[in-house]
């Protein structure tokens, strides 16, 4: 079976085909990165706008290079969310048109769950079950995963995620869009000299909170002289705390199940110290830890391909109607 999968939840053009048993054929990205530079962050409407120009051509181009036509595509996954509603509903919009055109099925995929999902498109998948920690902009999430489609929360954030929270302290240091990969390259210019609270991490429990870090970021800035050095200790003191935090909460989490897998994926799991800091973490539980390769850390089509496959072939399937929800929690998520 191929599977042409759609990516435009947010900031990023993603399309992919894949196929059910012979994997990936064929993965195309484009960033708008750069138009919203000069925002200094994602604008809705411009992000719409740029996926109705680029979608239907990075299709044909996928096609092209995969040395497919329309008719040997057998399926189409799309994120229906969450994300932004005016890029969802491009993705939606053009899923169900083609997949009406072509008289095949598509399916509408949790964005979440195609992060969840993207180390099982490696060499080498973990098998399950797995403890998965989802890190990005928007969420952070601790999920124990039973089997594809079957999932338990375990701990979220109760305010800002830990992308966010990059986001946020990167824009009160004077770094540009998009903030955390900035925030993380000034790190290796600085020390942590300064010791950041590891939030929630004195009590029970699997929840994450990352506001109170924006505060004593702003707290420690003010009471320097804001020079580079200043602000490049603080970065690294910053993304200590966040990495640190992480991993004794996942830490926390395999204790709780009994399980010896971890997953990292979602933007923030590109992040080099998070990495290491779980890695270290994982060696010393005598346990094993999975990551995607950076290029499926971020947004992108084929863990949407893989997850709408999945699904696709456990005979899941969807009525014409095109829908997309921007708020979506993981915990409505029907099973395969």
């Amino acid at each position: 079976m191929y599977v042409l999968g759609i990516e435009t939840s947010c900031d990023e053009t993603g399309v992919a085909i894949y196929h059910s048993k012979h994997g990936l054929i064929n993965d195309l990205l484009y960033s708008q990165i750069a138009m919203h530079n000069d925002y200094g962050g994602v604008v809705p409407e411009l992000a719409s706008r740029d996926h109705v120009k680029k979608l239907v051509p990075l299709i044909r181009q996928c096609l092209h290079e995969s040395n497919l036509a329309n008719s040997d595509i057998n399926g189409i996954a799309y994120t229906a969310g969450p994300g932004l509603i005016g890029a969802l509903l491009v993705g939606a919009v053009t899923a169900r048109s083609l997949a009406w055109s072509w008289q095949i099925p598509a399916i509408g995929v949790h964005h979440m769950e195609g992060h969840l999902l993207a180390p099982m498109l490696e060499a080498n998948p973990p098998s399950m079950p797995f403890v998965a920690l989802l890190i990005s902009g928007g969420h952070t999430l601790l999920i124990k995963v039973n089997t594809i489609g079957n999932y338990e929360l375990l701990g979220e954030s109760l305010d800002d995620a830990a992308g966010e929270a990059f986001d946020k302290t990167a824009k009160m240091l004077g770094l540009g869009y998009p903030g955390g990969p900035k925030l993380s390259q000034l790190a290796e210019k600085g020390t942590p000299q300064l010791k950041f609270p590891r939030p929630m991490t004195d009590r029970p429990g699997l929840d994450f909170s990352f506001s109170g870090l924006k505060t004593f970021t702003m707290n420690a800035l003010n009471a320097t002289n804001k020079s580079d050095q200043d602000k490049a200790n603080i970065a690294a003191a910053f993304q200590e705390a966040v990495a640190d935090t992480l991993s004794i909460k996942c830490k926390r989490a395999l204790l709780q199940t009994g399980l010896k897998k971890l997953v990292v994926a979602g933007g923030v799991s590109a992040n080099k110290q998070i990495r290491a800091a779980l890695t270290q973490m994982i060696k010393k539980e005598d346990a094993e830890i999975y990551f995607p390769r950076p290029d499926f850390c971020t947004d992108n089509g084929a863990m949407i391909a893989y997850a709408g496959c999945q699904r696709l072939l456990a005979g899941q399937h969807q009525s014409l109607e095109i829908s997309a929800r921007p708020r979506w929690p993981l915990s409505e998520l029907g099973r395969c």
